[in-house]
Parts: C-alpha cells; structure tokens; sequence
C-alpha cells in the first residue's frame, strides 16, 4: 500500500476505534483521530506511533483549532466521518433537543469538518467516506424510536450525493456506506439482546480497504453494507 495520510472522526470506540487500529498496521500511513473522548483515545492508541489523537466536539466545533491540526497533518488521501449519534426513543416523547443533537452529530456536524476539511485535502485525489446507517438507507427497514437517528442519517446519504455533483470536476470524490448491524455499544443501545455477525474489526476492515481503494470508481454512492435486518 502507498503511503495515506487519513482522518477518522469518531474514533473512540466502536467501528472508528478498530479502524484506527486496522490502519496503524500499515507503518506508511498515518492517522489522525478524532473524538470527543480524549481519555479512551488515548488510552486505545498509546502503543501506535503513527496515530495523533485530537478531540474534537461535533456539537460545538472550533474551525480554527480543528483547521490547524488538519494543517500540520499534511496533504489528506482519505476522510473518514464515522462519528454517530444515537436516540432511541418513541416518536411522540421526542423533544426538540433530540432532534437538534442528533442532526448536528450525525449530519451539520460532519458537513462542518468536511468543509473544514476541503483545503487540506490531497489535491490529485483525495476520497471522503461517510458512514450512515441501514436505517437512513430508502427503502431499508424500518424500526421505532429510531426516528431522530435515522432520519439524520438519511440526510447524511442526501449530502452525499449533492457533494459529489458540486465537486464532480474536482479530484474529490465522496461515497456514503450504509451500515447494517455491527455488534457494538450503540448497537446494544437501539436493539438490545440483539446479537450482530459482523464486529467492529471486521466492519472496520471493510471501510479501510473500501476508502482505500474505490475512490478510483466511485463517487456519490450510496451503498448498503448489512447482512441482516436489522
């Protein structure tokens, strides 16, 4: 593999978390991730001289401060925005501050740090990964109290698309991978005692070589990536 430079938000725990791991395995790439939980960051990665651990708070980000570490970083092949927000609650006990939290983790706030991110970006080619949820995919099934999640996780697979028209000329492309059930906290959360076949080492090795490699053929895609429902 050819020396990457790539990004994870959201890599605490979870999916982002064994993504960091997978790529650090590759000694000429370098990570940066970032997460909310610098504690647990930096306890998982101690031991990876090619990951730097930064934190970063979707729900009040710091373009300057985040615009800096990109800066110092250096040219970015690949960004993954794998950070997620969940509320599992009936429709009708929903209040407002759900829907904002939710809307601004799994959705604003990205758009915000892929903003952010664009000058920094590799400028022969660069690829952009978004990971949504099979609950945001159409026509997917459906599940209740997942209203606030999956409806901001729709509108992350709509910014995709929209991204990828405004910047088709330009050496960026941005793809959107729809997850399925993963065998993690959040999963646990939205189904409990329900029990996934994939794992987050697993699920995580899928996205890196995806990001990797079919940036080359791909843009604006939105594709599902499950073994169940749900």
């Amino acid at each position: 593999m050819m020396s990457k430079r790539i990004v994870v938000i959201g890599a605490s725990t979870g999916i982002g978390n064994a993504l960091v791991h997978l790529a650090a395995k590759e000694n000429d790439c370098k990570i940066i991730a970032f997460a909310r939980n610098m504690e647990l960051m930096k306890d998982s990665f101690k031991s990876l001289s090619n990951v730097s651990c930064h934190h970063l708070d979707l729900e009040d980000i710091n373009p300057e401060d985040f615009t800096t570490k990109l800066n110092q970083f250096g040219p970015i092949d690949i960004l993954i925005n794998n950070a997620g927000y969940l509320v599992n609650k009936p429709f009708e006990e929903l209040i407002k501050n759900d829907l904002i939290k939710s809307f601004q983790v799994n959705t604003i706030g990205i758009m915000e740090v892929t903003r952010l991110s664009i000058p920094c970006l590799n400028k022969i080619n660069s690829h952009i990964v978004n990971i949504s949820s099979m609950g945001g995919f159409q026509g997917s099934a459906k599940f209740p109290g997942l209203t606030a999640y999956s409806s901001a996780k729709a509108a992350l697979c709509a910014f995709t698309e929209v991204f990828a028209e405004e910047y088709k000329d330009s050496t960026i492309k941005m793809n959107c991978l729809c997850l399925g059930a993963v065998q993690t906290k959040m999963l646990e959360k939205a189904f409990p005692g329900f029990k996934a076949e994939i794992t987050p080492e697993e699920m995580g090795s899928f996205i890196f070589d995806f990001a990797c490699n079919q940036g080359r053929f791909l843009n604006g895609k939105i594709i599902p990536v499950s073994l169940s429902t749900p």
